[in-house]
């Protein structure tokens, strides 16, 4: 199959909960994370109210027969900050270049919604998603809230397009 062409992203209503939850999960797990549907995941429970009804977007990426290959979320922190969340691709998805365009994707939306920094939290153990995030210029930040993840960043967006 020819993934480039067949790939497209949507916002991602309360219908894709359970199908987000089964992705998210997986890949947690695969990397040995523990997943936690009443805490750390619990905005993934009603993502309309936790997203977009806050003013964020979370995506879904599928392929032309509507399998679920990866997810990602803006959360509005407060009037300025943005959080990167569930930034998460199935295996045949990885290495392909899906994570940089979505990252660069979701720098470009936040910025035109207004925020002025994105904060995110990961895992010392996804290696390619923090190569990612430290290439588009993202700082280690000494905040931390969730459990299972030891590195925090940050990126100051300036007022280019």
């Amino acid at each position: 199959m020819s993934v480039d062409t067949e790939i497209t992203s949507r916002i991602a209503t309360n219908d894709d909960r359970e199908r987000i939850q089964a992705l998210v999960f997986s890949v947690l797990q695969e990397f040995g994370l523990q997943d936690d549907p009443e805490g750390t995941d619990r905005d993934l429970n009603d993502i309309e109210k936790n997203y977009t009804d806050r003013g964020g977007i979370f995506e879904v990426i599928e392929d032309v027969a509507g399998n679920l290959l990866g997810t990602i979320g803006l959360y509005p922190v407060d009037a300025e900050t943005v959080e990167l969340r569930k930034m998460y691709f199935a295996g045949e998805l990885r290495g392909k270049g899906y994570g940089q365009k979505t990252v660069a994707g979701a720098i470009a939306k936040a910025r035109k919604m207004g925020f002025k920094k994105i904060y995110l939290e990961t895992a010392s153990v996804l290696q390619a998603a923090i190569h990612i995030y430290e290439k588009f210029g993202f700082k280690p930040s000494g905040t931390k809230r969730t459990p299972r993840c030891d590195q925090p960043y940050v990126l100051i967006l300036n007022d280019e397009s």
